[in-house]
């Protein structure tokens, strides 16, 4: 939607240069954005604000210029006005919203895409949690973000290699060794005690038993060094593979799991500090640094201890060599946001290594509280106590768990409510959007027993006010896509998914779609047909794919859940009847379905709230991206459709 105004309003700026009216050299980037109130218009601008003082001009005068060169051939403009300081506020007639609803059917499942991207490689690392325990919950929402970013980047025509790091190597390792030996021996009646610095979790009682099941009574025999190096082998190997295990029950797939341990090994780190310049590098009692502070980093780190093994962030230097020496454009690093003191001495390390900086984006990710009955679930992971993955993947499903990950922007704390996400009413938000998936399918199995066939070419001259509405919603969904994945900000589909919803419902609760008359009900069937199209691609990257009607392993609470819910796909690609996995109840308030409808407005307060979130948090986005921007602009590989500061003028919003 946005690059329909784009287009116009650039070819205007182009024709007032051209004539000598603007006596700049070329149109400077602008944005065109959704006013927080629709009574503005359709659309707002800041381009007069932002060419107001390379023209001299003030921004109306700049403002009254572009809109008496603005061309509009196809009558898409119902009205451009100028308000506040220079904003200019755009309606659109119904022309081009049909104009938008034929493009959206025509692109089918490849709406939303671009090739912004140009097929340019990225690498995008994730989760890499080290292998000395489950996964926990905090893990989990690293792994949907990171999935949902990649997701997102490939849709906008970026090349994306996804990699787990493994952190194999080093002190942890030692630990994870020396606690699992410690299991084993108690498991053979010794009378023996953790260490203060062990872990503590009891998933090592379960480790030491498949260890003594493998081995036996082999390793009582054994030197301790060689019993610990063993133990950690084997627990470091069974840990990960229920990583791996519950990854790929939760949908997120990885091209590569890269050893920190054989980077060692195979030299990667002795080739690494010989690419490192010698001026970045200095002795001090015994241990190598490296000058990190040259490029921002608030002091010097070592890369090599004293007692000449690498350290910690010497396997950073490794690995990082190894990736950009794979020739990627853009490097993506999702890490949990107590990590926030490691992103200066990252991107020191991509600097020191002879490349741009920021080519590294860090995606930092807040904590998750858990909320069980209205109060925190307390977990301590020094204590061993915490809840895992897989404990939240069977209590509320897969599919619940990842939408609520993605409730909030990945640098918010995040509070996920686990009777809420079991909860199969519409203040469940998972429940409300996959509700209006269900109405959706409902509406195209009703259509297909009729006989209505879904047109290749709908006439869309019935598509009146009362469908603009939803359709507002419906078409900005390749902009969010491109906006989410320029920003990595993946929560953006979500509350998406639960605007396109809450605007489906009005519509729904309103007006029948199903009528007597053939032309209507076709019209209003392809409108349906391509909000489930929508509401498929942007829940899709929360859900876990191919369908939520597959039950896999969830166990039989989820499996239950996702039958109630009804599933993710609304052209039924695995079969089987909607309305059986729709609860009677909530069929009869269907007003197609022979119910009384819903007055307007009647939504439910949880979904609302959430709606009314992301509507905030829209309104915080294009602060921050203009403050962004004001300090030096976004990382040259993202491809932003224009690097353009954001006006903000005493006060006032876009369109106020």
């Amino acid at each position: 939607m946005k690059r329909h105004l784009e287009a116009i309003l650039r070819q205007a700026l182009i024709d007032a240069i051209t004539a000598g009216e603007l006596p700049v050299d070329r149109p400077p980037p602008f944005t065109v954005e959704v006013p927080a109130d629709l009574k503005f218009g359709d659309l707002a601008t800041n381009v007069a604000l932002v060419l107001a003082r390379q023209a001299g001009k003030p921004p109306r005068v700049v403002a009254e210029t572009v809109l008496a060169r603005l061309r509009d051939p196809s009558g898409w403009l119902a009205s451009a006005e100028i308000a506040g300081p220079g904003f200019i506020n755009v309606r659109f007639t119904p022309a081009f919203w049909r104009m938008l609803l034929a493009e959206a059917l025509a692109a089918g499942d490849a709406y939303g895409r671009s090739d912004t991207g140009a097929g340019r490689r990225v690498h995008v690392e994730f989760v890499s949690a080290n292998p000395t325990g489950p996964l926990h919950v905090g893990h989990g929402r690293g792994a949907v973000l990171g999935d949902v970013a990649a997701r997102l980047l490939e849709a906008a025509g970026f090349q994306v290699e996804r990699e787990y790091y493994v952190n194999d190597f080093g002190r942890q390792m030692d630990v994870l060794g020396r606690s699992t030996w410690i299991r084993y021996r108690q498991l053979r009646s010794e009378d023996v005690q953790l260490a203060e610095d062990a872990y503590p979790g009891e998933y090592l009682v379960d480790v030491a038993r498949a260890l003594a099941a493998e081995h036996g009574e082999e390793l009582a025999t054994a030197s301790e060094a060689d019993a610990i190096a063993r133990c950690r082998d084997f627990a470091a190997r069974l840990l990960l593979a229920g990583i791996r295990e519950d990854l790929a029950r939760f949908g997120v797939r990885f091209d590569r799991f890269v050893s920190e341990r054989a980077l060692h090994s195979d030299g990667v780190f002795v080739r690494a500090r010989a690419a490192l310049p010698p001026d970045l590098l200095y002795d001090e009692e015994g241990a190598l640094f490296f000058r990190t502070t040259r490029f921002g980093d608030e002091k010097d780190r070592a890369i090599v201890r004293g007692n000449g093994e690498p350290t910690y962030f010497g396997g950073d230097v490794a690995h990082y060599h190894y990736t950009l020496g794979r020739g990627f454009d853009g490097l993506v690093n999702v890490l949990g946001a107590d990590h926030h003191g490691y992103v200066a001495r990252l991107r020191a390390v991509v600097a020191g290594l002879g490349f741009d900086p920021a080519l590294l984006r860090v995606l930092l990710v807040q904590l998750v509280n858990l909320i069980r009955a209205g109060e925190p679930v307390r977990m301590g992971k020094r204590a061993g106590e915490f809840v895992t993955l897989r404990e939240v993947m069977d209590e509320v499903g897969v599919d619940a768990a990842r939408f609520f990950f993605l409730l909030r922007k990945a640098d918010s704390p995040l509070d996920f409510d686990l009777d809420l996400a079991k909860k199969q009413s519409t203040d469940n938000p998972v429940f409300y959007v996959q509700y209006a998936h269900a109405r959706i399918a409902s509406v195209l199995r009703q259509a297909a027993e009729a006989g209505i066939e879904l047109h290749p070419d709908p006439d869309l001259a019935r598509v009146g006010d009362a469908e603009i509405e939803p359709l507002r919603v419906l078409v900005t969904f390749p902009d969010v896509v491109e906006a989410a994945a320029r920003d990595l900000e993946p929560h953006r589909i979500v509350f998406y998914a639960l605007d396109l919803a809450a605007a489906f419902h009005r519509y729904y609760n309103q007006h029948r779609i199903l009528t007597d008359d053939p032309a209507t009900t076709q019209t209003w069937r392809s409108c349906s047909a391509c909000s489930g199209c929508c509401a498929r691609r942007s829940g899709s990257p929360a859900f876990k794919r191919p369908s939520a009607c597959e039950e896999d392993d969830d166990g039989e609470r989820a499996a239950e859940r996702l039958r109630v819910l009804g599933p993710v796909d609304p052209l039924h690609r695995v079969g089987g009847d909607v309305r059986a996995r729709v609860p009677p109840r909530v069929l009869r308030r269907q007003g197609n379905a022979g119910g009384a409808p819903r007055p307007r407005g009647a939504h439910r307060p949880a979904a609302r709230d959430v709606v009314a979130t992301a509507r905030r948090a829209a309104a915080e986005d294009r602060r921050r991206a203009h403050l962004l921007r004001q300090a030096g602009g976004a990382p040259g590989w993202r491809a932003t459709a224009d690097g353009a500061n954001t006006a903000r003028q005493s006060g006032h919003e876009p369109g106020a």
